[in-house]
């Protein structure tokens, strides 16, 4: 069975404000010691569906601190399948135990392919993918990200029926399965607003593949410069939301949607008296670096 270690938990946070909002905090960080959060979700059905199919090797695409590296590696440690990654980055091949990332993914058993960027811009390409099967053998692919049909359906299952209280549901947007699952079971009543760690509205094609409904927003003023980009600012909200709250950010996804969330209130972006749950989508794994992927 393809369960978590814990369930998780809505813990509210006292975000002080004139509007009488309340703010809670879904923790899927808790789901897993080591396939955190949003990535629990996104592999459980895609894992079910390679073991009905037979398969017994997972291949994936991933960057050097990639936090998608990581959950499959220990998911396959966990559930029985041998792991391979497809890393950008060639020169990689001679250090990566200096990466913190690629080490634990290693010592979870994963066996690396490490290729150019020229050649991983091929990564949907048959005939690169043709070319991994004869070395490889046979083996059930896992998209970089993680994003596909089965992925959405697992992070449908971020909300329950406890959380029909909320009228904005906050998350995290890297490739926008999360977002898409989410939204796939939102109440009527409710909006999920996404956001983007990188920059530009790329990701709302990306979505409307997946999503059901139109009850979504993207906010890409929160992005910090880009992807993987850190300043002073985010790493001192960071440490003084952890100081205040004892709830740790990875520096890539959530520092950004919570310091997002946080500002959009005293802006007064909200509807007075609104209750507002932010999805915590893990990634604690980037901690370890000033950067990270989802």
């Amino acid at each position: 069975m393809i369960q978590p270690q814990q369930e998780s938990f809505n813990q509210k946070i006292a975000i002080p404000n004139d509007f009488g909002i309340e703010v809670y905090v879904k923790r899927e960080d808790v789901l897993h010691s080591e396939i955190s959060g949003n990535k629990f979700r996104k592999l459980k059905y895609n894992l079910i569906e390679a073991r009905t199919l037979g398969f017994t090797k997972l291949l994936t695409f991933g960057g050097a601190y990639s936090n998608h590296i990581a959950a499959v590696a220990a998911a396959g440690k966990e559930f029985g399948f041998e792991t391979i990654g497809v890393i950008r980055g060639e020169e990689l091949q001679e250090k990566y135990l200096e990466n913190p990332t690629l080490k634990k993914a290693s010592e979870n058993g994963m066996q690396f392919e490490f290729v150019t960027r020229t050649q991983y811009r091929d990564k949907n390409n048959t005939e690169f993918l043709d070319q991994l099967k004869e070395k490889f053998g046979d083996f059930y692919l896992i998209p970089e990200g993680g994003t596909n049909k089965l992925a959405v359906k697992g992070c449908k299952e971020i909300l329950t029926d406890d959380d029909k209280m909320f009228d904005f549901i906050c998350c995290a947007v890297g490739t926008g399965g999360t977002i898409s699952g989410i939204i796939n079971s939102l109440k009527p009543h409710q909006k999920a607003l996404g956001f983007p760690a990188l920059k530009g509205d790329f990701l709302t094609e990306d979505i409307q593949k997946y999503a059901e409904n139109s009850q979504w927003n993207l906010v890409t003023d929160y992005h910090f410069g880009g992807y993987a980009k850190l300043n002073d600012k985010l790493r001192q909200f960071m440490k003084q939301f952890f100081k205040k709250y004892l709830i740790s950010l990875d520096p890539v996804y959530t520092s950004k949607t919570f310091f997002g969330v946080i500002d959009l209130i005293s802006k007064g972006y909200f509807k007075p008296d609104s209750k507002i749950l932010i999805i915590h989508t893990g990634g604690l794994q980037g901690l370890q670096s000033n950067i990270a992927e989802i």
